[in-house]
């Protein structure tokens, strides 16, 4: 839900503040993405320009991971874990077959290609697929897609290539299909399918053996794959954000500061809120390749550590177990 501005419309506001204070609530921790920044920092305001003690803080998370001025997010590190790990199956399964092909992998990610940037991991391990890497920051031509392609035929019988969901397909270069048009209360627009419209175009024109495989909702809910240090860092993030408020601040968000990658070392702080709301952070042009088909080994170093430690997953009849609310 997007708050309206108080301007036009109080009621939600009141709401909230009759609701906390029947509860007796003097500090509200709202966790979530840059739209749930936005309503940290317009309910923060309002309970100021009240007086109200009530406390607002933001606590970051989100896989996409393209939050302002933090190192990184809660969620991404397990998400880019899942990722890796699910394509490494994928360029396993698609190297013991003898006819060339072509492997086209669809990663979430609308306007920041972080999570899709992140299966170059897998170079630390020797892997050298995926072969190409397209990321929505960079303009996409189906025509040079195409040549890379065939460039990479040369030397892998099995291409596998990694998109970000997001990426620009003109009208012409797509299925009239991958735009519905339709979006969400937030006003992103629903995607259908770039990976299986690359798919239909390569088997028209590279007449090869072709397959799309759309990761989906997997990447942010495959618990049984997550980041040790990604889950203990939601808990110092989230502590962090109580001892803010213990402390008298509001309409902030707690931040990760990378203090070093040798070793790994992050530190807490905060920022305001509103500078986080309804903003992105975008994958750094300077670790992306020339041909901006590939990224370079100083994404490796920054993703490298947010993967690390596999927790205990507590198992029941050969399941993981679901804490359900």
């Amino acid at each position: 839900y997007k708050l309206p501005s108080p301007e036009k419309d109080p009621s939600p506001y009141e709401a909230a503040l009759a609701t906390m204070q029947r509860h007796n609530i003097g500090a509200f921790f709202y966790i979530g993405g840059n739209d749930s920044m936005d309503t940290v920092a317009k309910l923060s305001a309002w309970l100021v320009q009240k007086g109200s003690p009530i406390r607002v803080i933001g606590v970051p998370k989100t896989i996409d991971n393209d939050l302002m001025y933090t190192d990184h997010t809660p969620g991404f590190g397990s998400a880019a874990k899942y990722v890796a790990a699910t394509v490494q199956e994928i360029i396993r399964d698609s190297s013991v077959y003898s006819l060339q092909s072509v492997t086209v992998i669809e990663i979430m990610g609308r306007h920041a290609g972080w999570l899709t940037a992140s299966c170059s991991v897998l170079r630390v391990n020797g892997e050298t697929a995926p072969h190409l890497i397209y990321l929505p920051e960079n303009p996409f031509s189906v025509q040079k897609f195409l040549d890379d392609i065939r460039q990479q035929q040369k030397k892998h019988k099995a291409v596998v290539v990694a998109v970000s969901e997001g990426i620009s397909l003109s009208a012409d270069e797509a299925d009239s299909g991958f735009f519905s048009g339709v979006t969400d209360p937030f006003g992103h627009k629903y995607l259908s399918g770039v990976g299986k419209c690359l798919e239909h175009i390569v088997r028209r024109e590279l007449h090869c053996k072709v397959r799309s495989i759309e990761l989906n909702v997997m990447q942010r809910c495959s618990s049984h794959l997550a980041s040790l240090t990604d889950l203990e860092e939601a808990q110092q993030i989230g502590a962090g954000a109580v001892q803010a408020a213990l402390t008298g601040e509001t309409g902030k968000m707690m931040t990760f500061l990378r203090a070093a990658d040798h070793p790994y070392t992050i530190q807490i702080g905060s920022v305001d809120a509103g500078s986080v709301a309804n903003r992105e952070k975008l994958f750094p042009a300077e670790w992306v390749n020339e041909q901006q088909n590939n990224v370079l080994p100083a994404a490796v170093d920054y993703f490298l550590p947010l993967i690390q430690g596999e927790p205990a997953i507590r198992m029941q009849n050969g399941l993981p177990v679901h804490y359900i609310i």
